[in-house]
């Protein structure tokens, strides 16, 4: 009861503004990169005491953690739809995933819809939260635009099985699909324009903010949609694919 805190000593001090410069710099970086960091700057300290001075500054590492949709227990889940049906023409099954895009200082998620058939990025949406609104104001947004699909595929994650972003869908008479537990091959078309957006603009560009990472997503995604040929589509690019499947069909 008559403890008194001892004050830190002047190497502590020290290194605490040490740390809080890289961290400032690198809110990414966890105790061992930042150990590393203050041994190539000529400081000595061992991560042990590295570990404690970020935990006495209320500090941590800033990282995606490995599952960006998770799910509520208390949500309805929804069957996978997708298994053993051709997917042959456009509006059939739209498919919707978060991904995380890393910026200069901490990262913002990303929320993609694309229509399967011609790989079309209907809309697009980023937050710097994981919250369900970026994905509904994305799913309207794609159903102003370009009518409504017959099926919508999902994963399990919180921000999909929630009853304002289902409604929505079943207010448009959609059917709702939902891949498996722990099945991220369900989704793979998904994972196919994640992996392109980050191959081919993502890691080759350092975002400074929020601003500048949404106009240079929507660069990429125009020159996506109207550009970039895909082998699966024959050498086409989606929206060839898209609104040639689209007239078809209406003429039909």
């Amino acid at each position: 009861m008559y403890y008194q805190k001892v004050a830190l000593k002047e190497e502590d001090l020290i290194l605490e503004e040490a740390i809080m410069r890289i961290y400032l710099e690198m809110p990414y970086y966890g105790y061992r990169r930042i150990s590393e960091e203050l041994r190539r700057q000529g400081y000595h300290a061992n991560r042990k005491r590295i570990r404690r001075i970020m935990h006495d500054l209320g500090i941590q590492a800033i990282y995606p953690k490995p599952n960006l949709s998770i799910a509520n227990q208390r949500h309805k889940k929804y069957p996978y739809l997708l298994r053993g049906l051709p997917i042959d023409h456009v509006n059939q099954v739209w498919a919707s995933d978060i991904t995380y895009i890393r910026l200069r200082r901490g990262v913002v998620y990303l929320v993609a819809i694309i229509d399967v058939f011609s790989r079309k990025v209907l809309s697009h949406k980023l937050s710097n939260t994981l919250d369900r609104s970026f994905c509904i104001e994305s799913l309207n947004e794609a159903l102003w635009k370009y009518g409504k699909p017959e099926i919508f595929n999902t994963d399990q994650g919180s921000q999909f099985t929630s009853l304002e972003f289902t409604q929505v869908l079943l207010k448009n008479n959609v059917k709702i699909s939902m891949n498996g537990k722990g099945r991220a091959t369900d989704n793979a078309f998904m994972e196919r324009t994640f992996r392109s957006l980050k191959y081919e603009e993502v890691y080759l560009n350092e975002y400074e903010n929020m601003v500048e990472c949404r106009r240079a997503i929507d660069s990429y995604f125009k020159f996506f949609n109207e550009n970039r040929v895909h082998q699966s589509l024959k050498y086409k690019t989606p929206n060839e694919i898209y609104f040639e499947k689209e007239v078809i069909e209406r003429a039909g």
